[in-house]
Formats: C-alpha cells, structure tokens, sequence
C-alpha cells in the first residue's frame, strides 16, 4: 500500500504542465493602482468558477515587482495573499496557472528607458524577485503551476535578452530544476522575433511564448494610447480592412496615413495569419520545445462580426499547430465579459473553438 501511494505521489508530480485555453487575469496584481478591499473585490473565486464553468483550463496572472515588493524587495503580504487565495481556487475548479512578472520597476515594454538592459543592478533585482517568488510558490505542484520570467520584453539586441533570461532562468533552477518555465520573445513577444531567441538546450521543461496582436488596425482599433485613436475608417476582417470608397473621402492627411487600409497591404485573412503564427511555431520547434500563445486579442468597440471572425480564425490555426493560447483579457478592454459583468458568450464560444 505505502508503495503504491509513493508511486501516485511521484505520478502526480511528474506529470507535465499542459495548458490549452485560458485567460488573463489583467488589471489585478499588475497595472493598476487599486489596494485593499477594492483590489480583494476586484478578482474572486466566483470569477474562478466562472471561467472554468465556461471551458478554459487555465489562467494568467499578470503580477508587478511593485505591487508584490516594497522597494527594498520585502514581499508585500496583502498581494502574496491575494496570489495565494487565486491559487486555491484554481486548484479547487482543476485550472492551472501562469505566473508571470508583467512590469518590473526597471523594465516597462513601452518606457523609453529600460535599466535592466544597461545595470547590472538591476539585473540582480529582477533575479532576486524570481529567487523569492520561487521561495514562495514552490509548494505547488508542477503540474498545475508554471512561471513566465517576465512580459514583452524590449531589448535593442536580442542578446541582451537572451543574456538575460537565461541568468533569470539558471536563479530559478537554484531551488526548482524541474518548474515549467516560460520564456517570450524579444520585441513585445512578437511572433517573428522567436527565432532570435535562445535558450539551453539540455533544460527541457521550457515553453516558448509568443503574442500576437495583427492586424494591429484591427485588434487595437482606436486606443486611445496608439497611433490608431483618430482612425476615422470601419475596420474590417477578413479581406481589405477599409473601403475605397470609405479612403476616399478622406482628408489627404487622414488619406495618407489610412488609405493603405484599403489597398493590397490592408488586406488579412486566415492564410495571413496562419503564415505570421507559424514562423512562432515553426522557431519553437526548431528548439525542440512547445510554442504557446501567451496574448491575443481584439479591443471592445471594434467591429463585432470581425472580432469574432478573427478570433475563430486564431483559434483554429493555434489547434491545428498544437499551440496553447490565453486570450487578453478577462474583465478589461479586450475582455470576455461585456460591459454588464455578463459572460459574452459569443466571444467565448469563438475563443473556445465551438
């Protein structure tokens, strides 16, 4: 009997961490200014059941060096608590989950600068977080918990990155040389930039990430924090994303920055996609590892129809390719709730693959 519970102990520990369909849980741990009862509100175990009611198998949890570390890098209680109790409700709905460092103090994907490509101290900081966030979560099984090491990051040379990363990565393997880690590409993740990056070969417990976010006239329609908010043209997909006859009544400054929407290069289709999805796929396998999907979206307020369209063509290209995804996001601008708090069903069916 002692022999058989050793061998489903040692069963259930092997076994690997495989994710299919998941979430991000944005705005929470990460990019948000929101403490105490507001932040405790804000993610719950009813939004735990509901998405694992709905059909996902996993979530994200985006979570910042400030919010889970003072500036000293003393852990912050109220936050580690609040990771802790999202991990317990993971574990009761059967979800896995994804840690990851969303924004560090020395690294944000669209600050102009970035010290942790240029001091060695930061470097050290950035390692020391991973050192006490795998202190931390360690306890839990492998199968259900992976770590990325950090989001989009953006280097002017892939190398520095690379240096980088795998540094990160030998801190963590200092307590847990079996943890499923995963790594994203350079440049904001984007899917042509996997094939620049590296990592060891003789560590086999390492998924590769990748985002994807094209057409970006599409998926980022009018946000207010891109070169895209004035876009005055309907946005469409599949086929050319404007009229011609929308371009042409146009003013010539609006014509010359959005005309091309209507033209040979505004034009994208599940092909288009399936191409630029599959260099990830295609780079990851080279390094004999799994590619995964880590962001893809389409923001609210862009056309309905072709955010639907759009997402069904994503999800059959990542099921034909293996490649597990995790929509952006649960309740924010991108989210699988409508405005109401209401499940939208049909963005959820669609990213569901029904």
């Amino acid at each position: 009997m002692l022999a058989l519970v050793a061998m489903c102990v040692v069963s259930a520990e092997a076994k690997e961490f495989e994710v299919k369909r998941g979430v991000n849980i944005s705005h929470w741990l990460s990019q948000s200014s929101d403490r105490g009862e507001v932040r405790v509100k804000k993610f719950t175990r009813e939004d735990v059941k509901l998405i694992a009611e709905a059909g996902f198998d996993h979530i994200r949890i985006p979570i910042d060096e400030e919010q889970m570390f003072d500036e000293a890098l003393k852990p912050e209680k109220e936050a580690f608590a609040l990771l802790h109790n999202a991990l317990a409700w993971c574990k009761e709905f059967d979800l896995r989950v994804v840690v990851y460092l969303h924004i560090l103090r020395t690294h944000h994907f669209n600050a102009a600068s970035k010290p942790l490509f240029t001091e060695r101290k930061a470097q050290e900081q950035f390692y020391d977080c991973w050192r006490m966030l795998s202190a931390e979560l360690k306890k839990y099984p492998r199968s259900m918990v992976a770590y990325e090491l950090m989001n989009e990051p953006v280097a002017d040379d892939p190398e520095q990155w690379n240096v980088i990363v795998n540094e990160c990565l030998a801190a963590v393997r200092e307590l847990e040389p079996k943890r499923t880690i995963i790594i994203g590409a350079n440049r904001w993740q984007s899917f042509d930039q996997v094939k620049n990056l590296r990592v060891p070969e003789d560590d086999k417990n390492i998924i590769i990430s990748f985002h994807f976010y094209n057409p970006f006239a599409l998926t980022h329609y009018r946000a207010s924090w891109t070169d895209q908010k004035d876009n005055p043209l309907k946005v469409t997909y599949p086929g050319n994303m404007a009229s011609a006859e929308e371009v042409a009544k146009l003013s010539p400054a609006m014509k010359q920055k959005y005309g091309w929407l209507a033209g040979e290069g505004g034009y994208n289709d599940i092909n288009t996609l399936e191409k630029q999805i599959k260099q990830a796929y295609d780079a990851a396998a080279a390094m004999g590892r799994k590619a995964y999907l880590g962001e893809f979206g389409v923001i609210d307020g862009a056309d309905e129809p072709s955010m639907i369209r759009w997402y069904r063509d994503v999800v059959a290209i990542c099921e034909k390719y293996d490649i597990g995804y995790t929509t952006w996001d649960y309740k924010g601008g991108f989210g699988i709730l409508r405005d109401n708090g209401q499940p939208w069903q049909e963005k959820i069916d669609a990213l569901l693959g029904k």
